[in-house]
């Protein structure tokens, strides 16, 4: 596969901008390890390659189990995941397939019960966001493999609880 565009030469305002949420999302509260599962959720069900490299990366630098990203596409028939995380999953879902039931009450009211109004917006843009790279890597056609987890970052969040 060759890469089609790179955003960030062609357009780095816009590049730019989508870090900027990007690192709204890493302070915003919500527990890392959940966003990188997000993320991941999101991108098996778009079929972003390149997204799905990085946040398998992200996941084991801070020592996610092997189990849980594993069984990421089948969590509704699995006990690794909390009901909170369970909430989110469905929430992404939702929100990624939107055409396919436009969110639920039910999925909504699910998330609800775990997620405060502040919680349920910043859930909801990060997975606006992670659709967002998931169409521009997959309409760039950027090649998977080369990147990397970075030591710090996975440093930081092994310390998360």
């Amino acid at each position: 596969m060759e890469a089609r565009f790179d955003c960030m030469k062609a357009a780095p305002g816009g590049y730019l901008a989508m870090l900027g949420l990007e690192k709204y999302l890493q302070e915003c509260g919500l527990e890392q390890p959940l966003l990188h599962l997000i993320k991941l959720r999101a991108s098996q069900v778009n079929g972003c390659a390149y997204c799905l490299d990085m946040h398998w990366k992200d996941l084991r630098a801070i020592e996610e189990k092997e189990q849980r990203m594993y069984s990421l596409d089948a969590w509704r028939d699995c006990p690794y995941y909390t009901d909170r995380e369970r909430a989110a999953l469905a929430w992404t879902e939702a929100v990624t397939l939107i055409t396919a039931g436009h969110v639920p009450d039910a999925v909504y009211e699910e998330a609800r019960a775990h997620f405060s109004e502040t919680e349920m917006c910043d859930l909801t843009l990060a997975v606006a966001v992670i659709n967002a790279w998931n169409r521009l890597a997959i309409s760039s056609r950027t090649v998977p493999g080369g990147y990397q987890a970075q030591a710090a970052k996975a440093a930081h969040c092994s310390r998360v609880p």
